[in-house]
């Protein structure tokens, strides 16, 4: 019964982002001042919990944290305790731990596991749930790319600080008539760079679900020195890619979950331009893990108390195995099984992507 819910705890896992400490606060102080709940908190996301790594979360200790970026409770994107690499006789292998996990939650007297992360985060915390688990989870990234939620706490965050940067380079690029490309996060969906590209009025948007043709680009860029503006703006999100061609991979590693990272494709679209147009410089500023860092906006700090309130109420109502949600303006819930891998991708005929075609905006196609 949920009346029966005494302690509970918090993890942080996957790639931080602006408003995990907001949800970690609002979490603490709900369960703490409605319903008297005791809270602690696993460090370093999994690890921690296998490792039994363990921090009390007061009010003291959530104090001072609602605007701050990061994780106080630090997190980890390569720790799956159901291939978790183990040394055993001198070697490294992947191998079930979740056990450990469990029994760890039961001597600390854990009712309810709080997981915050992505997808990855959230397959295990699904994972956990199958095996007996009290859990709640809290989607986060900054791709805003989970489906079952209508926004995500990071991604507005993340917005603005890619806007900004378009907002700067777009003075140099005029000053200098130069192409300025920005690279952006976002993995395979486009939404950071679509919406930010609206925002910092760039020229050409370039997104993993529409292909581009190098030439259209260019034509674009040329067709815009003809009517007087020698200079353009492109945004590139980093799992965008030409037409017949694939994305850019910057590495492989090996030990993670998820081993392949994007980046890169806004160099190789600087190169591929000079191929095409001799009259412009090309310059690519690659924004990287800036979008992840700094202070949350005002938005993503509103939107992550309210994750985090709506977290303990449905602890207390009992629906454990659920992830919290925004469905429109109202805070719901949807069952962890319906949410791992339905992602959200930004569609090529939406309202948005129309609005930009409609004031001039070309996608490369």
């Amino acid at each position: 019964m949920a009346n029966e819910v005494k302690k509970i705890a918090l993890l942080t896992g996957g790639g931080d982002c602006p408003g995990l400490n907001a949800v970690i606060r609002a979490v603490t102080r709900t369960a703490v001042l409605k319903y008297g709940y005791e809270v602690i908190g696993y460090k370093y996301g999994y690890k921690g919990l296998y490792n039994n790594d363990i921090v009390p979360l007061t009010l003291d200790t959530v104090s001072g944290i609602l605007h701050k970026g990061g994780t106080i409770l630090y997190s980890s994107n390569k720790d799956n305790l159901f291939e978790y690499q183990v040394e055993e006789n001198g070697k490294r292998i992947k191998k079930d731990v979740s056990d450990i996990a469990v029994e760890n939650l039961k001597k600390e007297g854990v009712d309810v596991l709080v997981v915050i992360g992505g997808d990855g985060t959230l397959t295990s915390a699904r994972d956990f749930s199958r095996k007996g688990v009290k859990i709640i989870g809290v989607p986060k990234t900054i791709d805003n790319d989970l489906a079952a939620t209508q926004t995500t706490f990071g991604f507005y965050s993340a917005l603005d600080v890619a806007t900004e940067a378009l907002d700067r380079l777009h003075t140099t690029a005029e000053s200098h008539h130069r192409v300025m490309i920005l690279e952006v996060m976002g993995r395979n969906a486009g939404w950071i760079a679509l919406y930010s590209g609206l925002a910092g009025s760039a020229d050409v948007i370039l997104l993993p679900e529409i292909p581009y043709d190098i030439e259209r680009i260019a034509d674009k860029i040329k067709g815009r020195g003809k009517n007087g503006k020698p200079f353009s703006i492109i945004v590139v999100a980093e799992g965008a890619k030409p037409r017949d061609g694939e994305v850019v991979v910057s590495k492989i590693v090996e030990n993670s979950p998820d081993p392949i990272r994007l980046g890169g494709i806004g160099n190789k679209l600087a190169l591929d331009l000079e191929k095409y147009i001799d009259d412009h410089e090309m310059r690519c500023t690659v924004l990287g893990h800036i979008q992840r860092g700094g202070n949350a906006s005002t938005f993503d700090r509103i939107l992550s108390t309210r994750y985090g309130v709506a977290a303990v109420e449905l602890i207390h109502k009992g629906k454990f195995g659920n992830m919290v949600c925004l469905k429109g303006d109202e805070m719901s819930y949807e069952h962890l099984e319906n949410v791992i891998g339905q992602n959200k991708v930004v569609d090529p005929e939406g309202e948005l992507v129309k609005a930009a075609r409609s004031i001039g905006v070309s996608f490369g196609e």
